[in-house]
């Protein structure tokens, strides 16, 4: 089984070559510059890499196991779980007779899974354990990483009402929107319903927050206490209330305004006609009419 890529193990050997280069020139030559000060320029380049070799030597030694170190990183808190119940096993077993150890054991074991509260929590963070992986694995198998090969860093989980929520630091060569055309794999990898993603920071855009949903929270019945507020020994009356559904009008009592009259009535406005135009004035005037004859 193959622990370290091939790709992986050459981009480590290069990055830590051009790291203890880099690292050695640097503080051999700010050294030797240091020592200049207080003695011969030739003792101090001597002084100077002794100073930047062993330097570069450890810079060159961290970036080298760093895949290993990586490697740790993703199995560290099983690692840690296995060691602690180890050694608890071993410390019960050489201090408490047989019967005593399995008594121990089988209370430690049956009690969180016989009360339904503990075995619920011990259940969600198992799955935060697993969901690790399963997102490791998707980085590993289909989602595209860069040249180098080296994957996005999964920092830590924790569960939720639905399911769990992760987050991931994303390396050079991803981006938000490449995983977005992938969350249904990735929902099939993690063994959920759908996965959503989201900046876990406004200020970079690598750090990630996944939110995988594997249960529907909002469809589960919830006890009310109102129920319980209900007096159920209350007489209940024989006939049922009438509900009232509509209103009938000539039932209701309109009260009646009247507006009062100022003075003498207004005025009505000229008549006009269908084109809005004010009619011919009539022929009936109080000027007495012309004799026509005197005109002829």
């Amino acid at each position: 089984m193959t622990v370290i890529e091939a790709k992986v193990h050459r981009s480590s050997a290069r990055n830590a070559r051009m790291a203890f280069i880099l690292t050695a020139v640097i503080v051999g030559v700010l050294s030797a510059v240091v020592a200049a000060s207080y003695w011969h320029p030739i003792v101090a380049l001597f002084v100077g890499a002794l100073i930047g070799v062993p330097t570069a030597a450890l810079v060159w030694l961290l970036v080298r196991v760093w895949p290993v170190i990586r490697l740790l990183w993703w199995w560290s808190l099983e690692t840690l779980l296995a060691v602690v119940l180890l050694t608890a096993w071993v410390q019960l077993a050489n201090h408490t007779p047989t019967v005593v150890t399995l008594l121990v054991v089988a209370l430690v074991v049956g009690v969180p899974a016989a009360t339904p509260t503990v075995r619920r929590r011990v259940i969600a963070w198992a799955w935060c354990l697993i969901v690790r992986h399963r997102l490791r694995v998707c980085f590993a198998q289909f989602i595209i990483a860069n040249q180098s090969g080296s994957l996005p860093l999964i920092l830590w989980a924790k569960p939720t009402p639905v399911g769990e929520r992760v987050w991931v630091y994303l390396r050079p060569g991803l981006s938000a929107k490449d995983l977005e055309t992938r969350l249904d794999k990735i929902a099939v990898t993690c063994h959920a319903s759908t996965v959503l993603i989201e900046r876990a920071s406004e200020n970079n855009a690598a750090y990630l927050r996944f939110d995988i949903k594997r249960r529907e929270v909002l469809n589960a019945q919830v006890n009310s206490p109102l129920v319980d507020a209900i007096d159920r020994n209350a007489p209940v009356s024989a006939s049922p209330l009438t509900v009232p559904t509509a209103l009938d009008l000539p039932d209701v009592d309109a009260p009646t305004i009247t507006l009062p009259t100022q003075g003498k009535p207004a005025k009505k406005p000229p008549a006009t006609t269908a084109n809005g135009s004010k009619p011919a004035a009539s022929s009936a005037s109080s000027l007495p009419d012309d004799d026509t004859s005197d005109w002829i």
